[in-house]
């Protein structure tokens, strides 16, 4: 029996393909949906601005801002997973996770050591940022960090 062509061989090599495909299908969807709550959020930013006496409830602005990046980058990180082999750059967690941050300080910061603990939350977020951006892809034998330069 042929092992290339074996029934089981060719049934494992395809789990994997339309487990991908799925995958991409939904994600598809999803990016089509946040686009739509993008527009949306869009729209209630011309109704706050045009429609609204007295500038309006500024909070509510922010907030509504926040969320409409929210969206803008689950959006951009679903183009890069696509763009980048199927894969998830750890930086937009990131960037997500500091603006979910920023937003909640602003809409919740009735107390102050929640916000204390948003802000910490931030500030390990930025540190963990630079620490990927430092990090080089592929492990030299040396860091270049800590090397002796000699002249």
């Amino acid at each position: 029996m042929n092992q290339k062509n074996s029934p089981y061989i060719q049934l494992i090599k395809a789990v994997p393909k339309s487990l991908q495909l799925f995958l991409n299908v939904c994600l598809v969807l999803l990016a089509l949906i946040l686009a739509f709550l993008l527009f949306k959020e869009l729209i209630e930013f011309l109704k706050i601005l045009l429609f609204t006496k007295e500038g309006g409830d500024y909070k509510l602005f922010l907030a509504n801002i926040l969320i409409f990046f929210l969206y803008f980058e689950f959006i951009t990180m679903i183009i890069k997973y696509f763009k980048e082999d199927y894969h998830f750059p750890l930086r937009y967690f990131i960037y997500i996770g500091i603006t979910a941050m920023i937003r909640l300080i602003i809409v919740e910061h009735d107390h102050p050591l929640n916000t204390l603990i948003y802000s910490v939350i931030i500030l390990i977020l930025i540190i963990s940022y630079f620490i990927i951006n430092i990090t080089p892809l592929e492990r030299p034998t040396r860091s270049s960090l800590f090397m002796n330069k000699e002249h």
